[in-house]
């Protein structure tokens, strides 16, 4: 506990949200000397990270509006099998956020993007330490890097602009020719020929147990955890003094925490925010036994998955879909996920598979908002964060505890401010 700057009477945080993000902010106030309560709905460890690639991707940093997109989007729409697809009956709700998402992909914007995003992932390593430390299982953070192969020389070509932007801001990569993946990964020898290496970039053992163990570490350090849902935030006089569960209890709290991805959206009235948050489905597939031995987390990039090996088995994903806001998931976008990792690995055994999805909040320009809300001065945002929740949990919780400590943030929070939008004419 950094006992130098503890509050000097123990005050009380909740933090609404129990991924990621949420149990890292937890245990960062935590470590500055508050009595925190993190609430939840769900178990432990079941949240939008479980189903991720579970991949520290801290040079991916270039935003999904990437040039040339607007072209794409017709395909999106007739192409429910390709790796980003977009639901009809979804446009008409989500045009306003395509709107602003696509006025973020002209180059200097694109660059502006990086380098903000970079302030954060730089620190991922450091931030993550003193948490991981504290938990029994020194094992949860893997050693290896990670694999981003491809079908052509073309594809490595067309991220060649994306790479010098990456390198520019101090990331590392490397080219791989066959004997070099073959080397690396016995399983695709022979399979691919060309590839890349991200050093800087690692994986978890697994997403579940990573967040499950974070979890459990604050529990063993004191906090607790409520498995219900936050109705409203109570307020009074311009603060807040704590929360409603659905259940009608109430917790009183000197600083409350919105970190609940997508479903901070139920917020977003009481806290006056107009902020273009959706969430966007990640589909995966867990295969308990694959029979096929994978060392690393490996992006197939013309593929549109990743092969993640986890101590629960091998999962396997990451395509995304566009769907209206209540939408059925379409687990029909796993299946073809798992089709397409077939064709790579003819011998992967899928007896007692299990589908999932995850429901990334994305905002339009692949930043998430860090900051405190106008209305209510003792309430912090973090959500937003996209696919880098898992990268971004414990630099968002650090953060957030220099906010609610009365610190200024080493980082430069204006560009995750959650007052940016306004800029498309909207308050926040």
């Amino acid at each position: 506990m950094n006992t130098a700057a503890a509050p000097s009477t123990q005050q009380k945080a909740v933090v609404i949200g129990g991924g990621i993000v949420g149990v890292c902010c937890a245990l960062s106030l935590q470590r500055e000397g508050f009595a925190v309560t993190l609430i939840d709905p769900a178990a432990p460890g079941d949240s939008t990270a479980k189903w991720s690639c579970g991949q520290m991707a801290v040079s991916e940093v270039i935003p999904l509006s990437k040039p040339g997109i607007l072209k794409k989007i017709p395909g999106w729409l007739l192409d429910q099998k390709g790796p980003l697809a977009l639901r009809p009956s979804a446009l008409p709700g989500i045009l306003p956020w395509f709107v602003r998402f696509l006025a973020c992909a002209r180059h200097k914007k694109i660059v502006e993007i990086a380098q903000d995003m970079a302030t954060l992932t730089e620190q991922v390593y450091t931030d993550y330490a003193p948490l991981l430390d504290k938990c029994a299982d020194k094992t949860l953070l893997g050693e290896r890097p990670i694999i981003e192969v491809f079908d052509s020389p073309a594809g490595i070509e067309h991220e060649k602009p994306h790479l010098e932007l990456r390198h520019s801001l101090g990331f590392k990569s490397e080219v791989l020719d066959a004997a070099a993946i073959a080397d690396l990964e016995p399983a695709l020898a022979g399979k691919f020929r060309y590839g890349l290496l991200f050093p800087d970039w690692r994986a978890v053992s697994d997403t579940k147990g990573f967040i499950a163990a974070l979890t459990q570490s604050f529990i063993d350090q004191g906090g607790v955890r409520v498995r219900d849902q936050v109705k409203f935030i109570d307020e009074f006089s311009g603060r807040a003094t704590g929360v409603t569960l659905d259940s009608g209890e109430r917790l009183a709290a000197d600083h409350v925490v919105v970190a609940a991805g997508a479903g901070s959206r139920r917020f977003f009235s009481q806290l006056g925010l107009n902020i273009p948050l959706e969430g966007i489905a990640g589909y995966q597939a867990l295969l308990p036994q694959p029979q096929v031995q994978i060392r690393h987390s490996i992006i197939y990039a013309d593929g549109g998955f990743c092969f993640a090996p986890m101590t629960r088995g091998l999962q396997i994903g990451g395509t995304i879909e566009f769907a209206a806001a209540g939408s059925e998931p379409n687990f029909k976008r796993a299946e073809i996920i798992l089709e397409k990792a077939r064709r790579v690995l003819p011998q992967l055994r899928t007896e007692n598979l299990e589908f999932g999805v995850g429901y990334r909040p994305f905002l339009p320009d692949t930043k998430p908002v860090i900051d405190r809300a106008s209305r209510l001065g003792n309430v912090y945002l973090a959500f937003g964060h996209g696919q880098l929740g898992l990268t971004l949990g414990a630099t968002t919780g650090r953060l957030i505890a220099d906010l609610a400590s009365g610190r200024t943030p080493a980082q430069n929070l204006a560009p995750f401010s959650a007052r940016r939008f306004a800029l498309f004419g909207e308050t926040a």
